[in-house]
């Protein structure tokens, strides 16, 4: 038996991921209570409106002016997949599609051959703290599937499985199942195209909280060829089958057989990425993920061109009213509501 840690890392703002991830981002912000339009409630002097990442005051506006987030931009070639654990995100895109969605909900975006999206985030509560955090993570693409019909699937917190294990002790692992299967949670399904959908690229996206002191044991993958990344992110650290992991720190695991997590003297939140690797050449250049320089050069021209079906919403960085709750309406005008208002 091998070591059960192959390579640790610190973790920083973005942190290192491994095909057929390309990226992912922890966003943690302690947004203050909103004004009347859903934007902090707080003097913007001394910040870069328009690319605000310091963390001032312990949140960001990102490219926002008004609204914190991501007004619209392009993608292709790649997915986004947002897990939102608190606050809420306002999604508009070029496909006529919009959503609001948080608390627990996860959306899965599949650019493919070219979508434009924003990503608000809108402080609705006028009289308390509006704290935000969730996961941004892009999953790749093969090249078979690049040019795929641009795709959003909505997984909301009530179907998002959670699996609850206790150890002999009686202490207590939670498990959140955004992708791939475990000991029979098992998540809705990724979109067609994704490199997800296959069941033989064993993706897994999991978050995990452990109490104190807790154990449990990381069943094996699929085969040989997964690799499996975790990413301690709460708690002053835990051990990997014997091996110490520091706090915010993160390691690709081996996964041909289980291992044990145990967690230290603090309660330790873990987020797990696996996939098998695509294994096919990656260029990328800003909001495109292709496989050569001219599949690069092509998205951009497409772009000018069409601007990916234009923007049919009055600003770039448009919000939903305060009172609405999380909701989908999708591109061919089904919508999804959840009847939860999450207006203060």
């Amino acid at each position: 038996m091998g070591d059960a840690v192959i390579q640790t890392f610190p973790l920083g703002f973005q942190w290192p991921t491994i095909d057929p991830f390309l990226f992912c981002v922890h966003h943690d912000d302690a947004y203050p209570a909103g004004n009347e339009h859903l934007g902090p409630d707080a003097s913007l002097d001394g910040r870069e409106l328009g690319a605000d990442f310091a963390g001032v005051d312990g949140w960001r506006m990102y490219h926002g002016q008004t609204v914190p987030g991501f007004p619209g931009h392009p993608h292709r070639g790649f997915e986004t997949v947002t897990y939102v654990r608190r606050g809420i995100v306002d999604h508009s895109d070029s496909l006529g599609a919009a959503a609001r969605f948080g608390r627990g909900d996860a959306q899965w975006l599949t650019a493919g051959r070219g979508i434009v999206h924003s990503e608000m985030f809108p402080l609705l509560d006028p009289d308390a703290p509006n704290p935000l955090e969730l996961f941004q993570i892009w999953l790749n693409l093969p090249a078979d599937d690049k040019m795929a019909d641009p795709h959003f699937k909505m997984l909301w917190s009530g179907d998002i499985p959670r699996l609850v294990v206790t150890d002999d002790a009686g202490r207590v692992t939670e498990i959140n199942v955004v992708a791939g299967a475990i000991e029979g949670a098992r998540p809705p399904s990724p979109p067609p195209s994704s490199w997800a959908s296959r069941s033989d690229a064993d993706v897994a996206i999991w978050t995990i909280r452990m109490d104190p002191g807790a154990s449990w044991r990381l069943p094996s993958a699929l085969g040989p060829a997964t690799v499996r990344t975790v990413f301690g992110f709460v708690g002053n650290g835990f051990d990997i089958g014997g091996h110490a992991i520091g706090p915010d720190t993160g390691a690709v695991v081996r996964c041909d057989e289980p291992v044990v997590l145990t967690a230290g003297d603090e309660a330790v939140e873990i987020l797990l990425l696996q996939g098998r690797p695509i294994g096919e050449p990656v260029e990328r250049y800003g909001p495109f993920v292709m496989n050569d320089r001219a599949g690069i050069e092509t998205a951009f021209a497409d772009y000018r061109r069409t601007g990916f079906g234009g923007w049919p919403w009055p600003t770039d960085d448009p919000v939903h009213d305060r009172v609405e709750a999380r909701f989908a309406r999708h591109a061919d005008g089904t919508v999804d509501r959840v009847t939860e208002t999450v207006a203060p």
